[in-house]
């Protein structure tokens, strides 16, 4: 299954979303289905990835205009699903147990 990862620039601002589906074939826009958002963590919060829930959660189907798109990038799998415990996030912060006492 591939997954893409559109970056693109809406109302001043640089978003990315990942997607299952992608068409390009209308002449002035890029047509993204299937949005695959952020997981929701309880414990942590995300600013951006909040704000990417809120903004595009209900949405079927997203029409960019080429303009406003500076990347596309293709996948043969998610590439933020690798991260092992170990590898912090970007902005985020890994809590582990390596220095509590074991009994």
């Amino acid at each position: 299954m591939n997954i893409f990862r559109v970056h693109f620039t809406w109302k001043e601002k640089e978003y990315e979303l990942k997607a299952l589906s992608l068409d390009m074939t209308h002449p002035y826009f890029v047509s993204i289905k299937d949005l695959v958002l952020p997981a929701e963590n309880g414990v942590l919060i995300n600013p951006a990835d909040d704000e990417i829930r809120k903004s595009f959660g209900g949405v079927r189907q997203l029409m960019l205009p080429f303009q406003s798109v500076s990347l596309i990038e293709e996948f043969t799998e998610d590439p933020d699903a690798k991260r092992t415990l170990q590898e912090a996030p970007k902005g985020g912060m890994v809590v582990t147990d390596r220095f509590t006492k074991r009994s």
